[in-house]
């Protein structure tokens, strides 16, 4: 079984918000391979199904977004798996709004949820899909722009980083974080 954690906040009032972004890439996953999240366990909301032929947990943590490493380590330990069955999405504000990356291991790049899930594990050894929400204004506090919502002008190219996320963990589960890894880390040339 291989966990898909999407990091979020779970208030009413953080839906659709820049930070919300690992929970949408979990809900795409959940409507194109009919996988219901009707579980209210671990401090989250999961479900079990197949993607790919790969059974999956599916998890939405409900602990908010700075104590999700309580939470994954909670379902890992539960399960009896270790963190390389373990793929996190989140969100990036390094990224422009809508790409997508993907990662093996590395650090937290000062994404809170990440840097407690580092914490909880003890390992930063498992993948890792982040999806660009735009950088952050000057004028504004880091805290206040992640819990944003999306410009209008933003909506169209965030909905295809969701799309692209989806898929780059899609591939993940089929051909591995090597193969997600080259086709949605590498720079478009001038003609593509």
């Amino acid at each position: 079984m291989t966990i898909i954690a999407g990091l979020g906040n779970p208030e009413k009032e953080y839906k659709n918000t820049r930070h919300n972004t690992g929970f949408e890439v979990v809900n795409k996953l959940a409507c194109d391979h009919g996988v219901p999240i009707n579980r209210a366990k671990f401090r989250a909301f999961a479900g079990e199904g197949f993607i790919g032929g790969k059974k999956v947990l599916l998890l939405k943590p409900q602990t908010y977004m700075n104590l999700s490493g309580e939470c994954v380590r909670d379902v890992l330990a539960w399960y009896r798996l270790t963190p390389g069955e373990l793929v996190v999405v989140y969100d990036d504000c390094a990224l422009p709004v809508g790409d997508v990356r993907v990662r093996k291991q590395g650090g937290a790049g000062g994404h809170n949820g990440m840097k407690n899930i580092l914490y909880h594990l003890g390992t930063d050894e498992f993948a890792r899909v982040r999806v660009g929400i735009g950088e952050k204004p000057e004028r504004l506090v880091l805290a206040d722009y992640v819990l944003s919502q999306f410009r209008k002008d933003e909506l169209d190219g965030w909905i295809a980083g969701v799309t692209k996320a989806a898929e780059a963990v899609e591939d993940i589960l089929s051909q591995g974080a090597d193969f997600a890894m080259n086709k949605f880390n590498r720079k478009l040339g001038a003609n593509e």
